[in-house]
């Protein structure tokens, strides 16, 4: 499975992502977004299970995030 890097739009949104989706028992790890890839606070989400998904899971717990893109 390829991993996903999800862009976000602050760090506090970040970590907000991170302990929902570890409690949740879904891997999640953050990382500084790569240069070439995004915009936004410079702080992504690195998942391993479905993009769609886990936005889905964000968006219906008002986490903002940006893009995501397949690493």
């Amino acid at each position: 499975m390829k991993n996903t890097l999800i862009t976000m739009t602050s760090i506090t949104y970040a970590l907000k992502a991170k302990a929902y989706l570890n409690n949740k028992r879904i891997y999640c790890e953050i990382e500084k977004t790569p240069k070439n890839i995004g915009s936004g606070c410079g702080y992504s989400i690195r998942i391993k299970d479905d993009p769609n998904y886990i936005i889905s899971l964000l968006d219906s717990n008002n986490i903002p995030h940006k893009d995501f893109f397949e690493i």
